[in-house]
């Protein structure tokens, strides 16, 4: 297919957007910002390789030799780790498969692209948080300023909930069902929601945070200094400066590191310690399958030791190997 007689791709581009993500599928306003930001991403890579602006580019123009480029640019040019290179791939995929359907003379070059395989990368331990260390990051912040008391009661929230911190920076007012007990409702992937039962001291914060806050249904519980939505990086800063104040007290946390989500790692083993079933923390962290929890757990040492000290060791005898070659017996005795 000649770049004369491709389909303009701005074309493609926003109908891609607009019937098959926003009318068909009515994917999530994250899903969308997801494919939005690749998608750029790439525009902008193509334009600085072949000098064509994003509205001069053709369908050849997003070849299989390119997506490789872009997506090796991903990881060196930008420092992306493997999982974010097979997020930008899984959009292009998308794209690609939509593109089949409506140019059916471009199977070879969408064929060629959805060929590219997604990269093998190594599952780092999962390492949560101990007790000690959760009080440490709690004590760390700053009870005297209003956005110490915030951080407070995100990672007190984050801790007791085992929520996602897009779904807490998403709670609005009106997600909040006071009782007892009181009931938080988070907004998760794919649109599925759940109701999170919340401990009485954790309430009463949040009760007592939300006294100085708007009454607006709709206001959001986690703001920034200027009134608007916390963002997922300040709450990276935030937490970073908390670990490193609470590192003075706990050099456990001198190494670790921690990030939002460590919490929810946190939380699923707390419970796993408990006792608790497993497809019961599937459903409080709002997995689809327990599969996708079971990378949010690891036994610690001492569960490790206590399963396998039921273990029977076999009644056997070992004997130590005695050679009987004197070029043996000289070689054994080097």
């Amino acid at each position: 297919m000649s770049k004369d007689q491709s389909p303009p791709l701005g074309e493609l581009l926003q109908n891609f957007f607009y019937q098959r993500l926003q009318a068909q599928q009515q994917v999530s306003p994250h899903t969308l910002a997801s494919y939005r930001d690749t998608l750029r991403l790439l525009l902008c890579f193509v334009e600085q390789k072949t000098g064509r602006t994003p509205s001069q580019q053709t369908l050849p123009d997003w070849n299989a030799e390119t997506i490789l480029r872009f997506l090796d640019h991903v990881e060196k040019g930008r420092g992306c780790q493997a999982r974010t290179r097979n997020v930008r791939l899984a959009t292009v995929r998308a794209f690609m498969r939509y593109v089949a359907q409506q140019v059916p003379e471009a199977l070879v070059l969408t064929n060629r692209v959805l060929a590219i395989p997604m990269k093998r990368f190594d599952r780092p331990l999962v390492t949560p948080l101990s007790t000690a260390e959760v009080e440490a990051i709690l004590q760390a912040t700053d009870p005297t300023t209003a956005s110490g008391r915030r951080d407070h009661l995100l990672f007190n929230l984050l801790y007791h909930t085992g929520a996602r911190v897009s779904e807490a920076l998403a709670l609005q007012l009106q997600d909040i069902l006071w009782g007892p007990p009181s009931v938080i409702r988070l907004h998760g992937k794919g649109r599925k929601e759940r109701a999170i039962p919340l401990l009485k001291p954790i309430a009463g914060e949040l009760k007592q945070a939300l006294a100085q806050n708007s009454s607006e249904p709709a206001a959001l519980i986690f703001q920034n200094r200027f009134g608007q939505r916390l963002s997922r990086s300040g709450v990276e800063k935030r937490l970073r400066r908390a670990v490193q104040l609470a590192a003075q007290h706990c050099p456990a946390l001198k190494t670790r590191a921690v990030s939002p989500h460590t919490f929810r790692h946190t939380t699923a083993m707390r419970l796993l310690e408990a006792d608790v079933d497993i497809m019961v923390i599937a459903l409080l962290l709002g997995h689809e399958s327990p599969t996708t929890t079971h990378h949010y757990i690891e036994l610690d040492m001492q569960m490790k030791e206590r399963c396998l000290g039921k273990l029977q060791s076999p009644k056997t005898k070992t004997s130590r190997f005695k050679p009987g070659d004197r070029l043996l017996q000289f070689l054994e005795a080097l």
